[in-house]
């Protein structure tokens, strides 16, 4: 690989805190304009890697099914594969009209389906893993911000359905996190305690382990939690 082509395969790959790259696509609502269209809202932009496949349609049905909770959230559903317009508008009628999957059938999917036949969108979000396929793009998933800031993503194989109340709860606990200044502990759950940022100060730590800080309560001095109710917290 020659240096440019090193560089070119790097600056495909958006980060954590990057802008999220402008595209403009058609898709089965009408033409985009990404991600200004979307200013204001929470999105969550995520590719699959074929329509007609069975793992694809299982998750595009559950992403229908959980959209109104999404859009309570003020969460916009975003889609993406590198197949044509026509054929996302088949697929997806052949959804609504034959495909049942646990409890659910009829399903119509409203949110809006990227057609991406040059690949140019799944290029720019590193959508494309060429030891996973040159062809078609894995299962990768974007959390971004009303400002357009990325602030999440997850990747997931070919072969591998997405987990639904993963995704829901990454939502949920961006905007908590950034609503109430705090970070969230492992497996946290809307209800559960939340911890405080470290302390600016050694007066200010020593409060804290204190019991002064009102509400919080530490495990050491780096260490400190307080609750925050589940009413407080965004949920649909």
């Amino acid at each position: 690989m020659t240096q440019q082509e090193e560089k070119t395969t790097i600056t495909s790959m958006p980060r954590i805190g990057d802008p999220a790259p402008h595209f403009e696509a058609v898709t089965t609502q009408g033409n985009i304009s990404f991600p200004e269209d979307y200013k204001g809202k929470w999105v969550i932009l995520f590719s699959h890697p074929a329509d007609f496949t069975p793992v694809c349609t299982s998750e595009f049905m559950t992403f229908a099914k959980l959209e109104a909770d999404f859009n309570r959230l003020n969460t916009q559903l975003v889609g993406l594969s590198v197949d044509g317009l026509y054929s996302h508008i088949a697929w997806l009628r052949t959804i609504k009209e034959r495909i049942e999957f646990r409890d659910m059938k009829n399903v119509e999917v409203k949110f809006p389906l990227i057609e991406d036949i040059s690949m140019n969108v799944a290029t720019k979000y590193g959508m494309i893993q060429p030891n996973e396929s040159s062809t078609k793009a894995v299962r990768a998933v974007f959390f971004i911000d009303p400002k357009g800031i990325i602030r999440a993503m997850i990747y997931y194989p070919l072969s591998l359905g997405r987990n639904f109340k993963e995704l829901k709860r990454v939502i949920i606990g961006l905007q908590t996190a950034d609503k109430h200044a705090v970070a969230l502990p492992a497996d946290w759950q809307p209800g559960e305690d939340v911890i405080v940022p470290p302390a600016n100060s050694c007066g200010a730590a020593a409060d804290r382990m204190a019991g002064k800080d009102e509400g919080v309560y530490c495990k050491d001095w780096f260490f400190c939690m307080k609750p925050l109710a589940k009413e407080e917290v965004e949920m649909a």
